[in-house]
């Protein structure tokens, strides 16, 4: 049997999405890769906005997912740990993920050293703090009493509204053509800044839909981990080498 040595990292899957179509077919995708790296995974690192939207109510949790959900506390249940990253579309959890599958949840970046190494871990939204109207925004949904406002909406009503603000989002506009420049990324900028202050060999980002690995200061490097509307993309570190790849 190979040896469980491999560190993984992936972001938006959006899991569910209404402004897609190709949903159950993704997921089913999804599955067969946890499936497929479960020979050798040592520790995996799901890096935000694995669902397109998530709320939890006391007594009531998201349709769906069910296959992932299952597949996730297999790898729990193995001793695997595996660390859940809130982003912009799932920030809502509570915890139902971490009381029935045994994730570890993150609402926060996460600075950890994996075999010798340093990792910045993030989703990488609300790194700008110029972007007033984004962090205004998540201040809000971030709100406590909001939150419990939200709660006491009809479950049906509740994701309906949820899923039309997602269908409005930039989501729905992914296909179009888009100039991208890593360089002039806030998460680039906020990386440089960082490494001023303290030193992070890899920092790992998801958020922007894109694949990216380039060097900053020294050796230290910045990771977009992709998606997997477009890229079907993922993160490896083997201890030695962090290498970007897509899944077939």
């Amino acid at each position: 049997m190979p040896e469980k040595n491999k560190i993984y990292f992936i972001s938006d899957v959006h899991l569910g999405a209404p402004a897609l179509t190709n949903n159950k077919q993704r997921e089913l995708l999804f599955a067969g890769w946890l499936d497929d790296i479960k020979h050798d995974v040592a520790e995996l690192y799901l890096v935000g906005d694995i669902f397109d939207f998530w709320f939890e109510y006391k007594k009531v949790v998201p349709r769906g997912f069910t296959r992932i959900l299952g597949r996730l506390a297999d790898l729990t249940d193995s001793g695997i740990p595996v660390h859940f990253f809130t982003g912009n579309h799932d920030l809502w959890v509570f915890d139902y993920l971490k009381e029935e599958t045994g994730l570890m949840i993150h609402y926060d970046e996460l600075i950890t050293t994996i075999r010798g190494k340093k990792f910045f871990i993030a989703h990488g939204d609300g790194l700008d703090p110029d972007d007033k109207g984004y962090l205004f925004l998540k201040k809000v949904f971030s709100n406590k009493k909001l939150q419990w406002i939200f709660a006491r909406l009809h479950p049906n009503f509740a994701f309906n509204l949820a899923h039309r603000w997602s269908k409005s989002s930039r989501l729905s506009k992914l296909n179009r053509l888009e100039e991208f420049n890593v360089k002039n990324e806030n998460m680039y900028r906020f990386a440089e800044n960082y490494l001023e202050t303290e030193w992070i060999d890899y920092f790992i980002f998801g958020h922007r839909h894109q694949m990216a690995d380039v060097e900053l200061k020294g050796s230290s490097r910045m990771i977009l981990l992709g998606d997997w509307i477009k890229n079907f993309s993922y993160g490896v570190f083997d201890g030695n080498t962090f290498t970007l790849k897509k899944f077939e």
